[in-house]
């Protein structure tokens, strides 16, 4: 097989075409990414766990870009990275097609449709002064992803769960986050437990290890340190500062994202109900959540504002995505690596699983949202396209709005 001179991932076949042992795959383009991802970013309503769950179902299923293996690898390692971890899959899937520009196409077409609607969000936000009122349309969104979920998370764990001791991981994990331990410190903690397992793991190895947890965990507290003088009217490179370093540090999705913001209130750039505004306008929207900036970057300098807080958050992301392009394919060559990359896996899998349990309990409250998730989960088992049980859901939620 020819040796890409570029470090991607192993090369994917053609969309829709079988691997055949010991053929040569080919490579992608750009466009075809940029087709995918843009489309994803539209429908991806539910978070990161959902926009995995749609990309598992188009890259592996449909097109066949790669192996469910290969897919579950860039799940474990793009949560161990900074940064919003959906754009980052999207990123990284891109890599794998299209090389550097597959990388930047993956990510900058499934971060535009959010941006585009968090922006208009935030116009007529500025012009009425509050948001529309579309969360009761969105009410049949839960259920449809709920199953959506469920589906990509039982495929993903045929390859995941490869024996015991990885089951064992990734029930442990499961437990652990529903009682609240830190996410970061399960990945880690689940690929030490499988390196146990292999080599008896030498000191050197083990403190490696803590360091890099310790250093990892340590980081999600540098926004608040150094204090920042207040600027009550940021200019356009404060606001770019300010972003970018909250994208370079954000862990843990949603939650956290809030407590990075809140030095928008404390240095007098926002109020506390327009910061609450502006993550609301983040959850309703498709896409990654991080769009919040672009609407936060609109109230404190319109279009220009809202440009830079969006590159600014998602810039760090690109960066970390690139660096593990070039790591990626030598973690499955070594036995050691490729073993804690595979307790990453199974850990991860487990914190989908958590992520699920929670948006169930929240989202499956009635028996309509049951039916309505019994009905996604019978057409998502069946292979139908994420995009219409996404319809699905929309339409139950404007149905029953309307009827209310």
């Amino acid at each position: 097989m020819a040796v890409d001179p570029l470090p991607p991932f192993r090369p994917a076949t053609d969309a829709g075409a079988d691997t055949a042992p010991g053929s040569a795959p080919s490579r992608g383009t750009a466009a075809e990414v940029a087709r995918l991802f843009f489309w994803l970013g539209a429908i991806g309503f539910g978070g990161p766990v959902a926009h995995v769950a749609l990309m598992e179902r188009e890259v592996v299923r449909a097109r066949r870009w790669l192996p469910p293996d290969e897919f579950l690898d860039l799940v474990g390692l793009t949560n161990l990275i900074p940064g919003p971890n959906s754009s980052e899959m999207a990123m990284a899937l891109g890599y794998r097609r299209a090389g550097w520009a597959g990388l930047l196409a993956g990510g900058a077409s499934f971060i535009l449709p959010a941006a585009g609607i968090t922006a208009a969000l935030a116009w007529l936000y500025v012009r009425y002064g509050a948001l529309p009122e579309i969360q009761p349309w969105l009410s049949g969104l839960g259920p449809a992803v709920v199953a959506l979920m469920v589906v990509a998370i039982a495929r993903l764990g045929r390859p995941a769960f490869g024996d015991v001791v990885l089951g064992a991981i990734a029930i442990g994990v499961l437990g652990l986050r529903l009682v609240g331990v830190n996410e970061l410190i399960l990945l880690l903690g689940g690929g030490l437990a499988a390196l146990v397992k292999r080599t008896g793991l030498g000191t050197a190895s083990a403190l490696g290890v803590v360091l890099l947890a310790t250093l990892s965990v340590a980081a999600q507290s540098l926004p608040s340190v150094p204090a920042v003088p207040m600027i009550v009217e940021p200019g356009l490179g404060e606001i770019g500062v300010f972003f970018a370093r909250t994208g370079a540090v954000l862990y843990g999705g949603g939650y956290l994202l809030v407590a990075l913001l809140e030095p928008l209130v404390t240095r007098g750039w926002l109020t506390s109900t327009q910061l609450v505004d502006a993550v609301a306008a983040g959850q309703v929207t498709p896409g990654p959540v991080l769009t919040t900036a672009t609407f936060i970057g609109y109230l404190l300098a319109g279009l220009p504002g809202a440009g830079v807080a969006t590159v600014a958050i998602f810039l760090p992301a690109f960066g970390c995505v690139a660096a593990l392009g070039r790591i990626a394919p030598r973690l499955r060559r070594s036995p050691t690596a490729g073993r804690f990359l595979s307790g990453v896996n199974a850990a991860a899998v487990a914190l989908m699983a958590a992520v699920t349990l929670t948006l169930a309990r929240a989202a499956l409250t009635d028996v309509r949202a049951g039916v309505i998730a019994g009905i996604a989960l019978a057409a998502a088992s069946r292979g139908l396209n994420g995009g219409w049980i996404v319809a699905i859901g929309l339409a139950a939620g404007a149905f029953t709005g309307w009827m209310t």
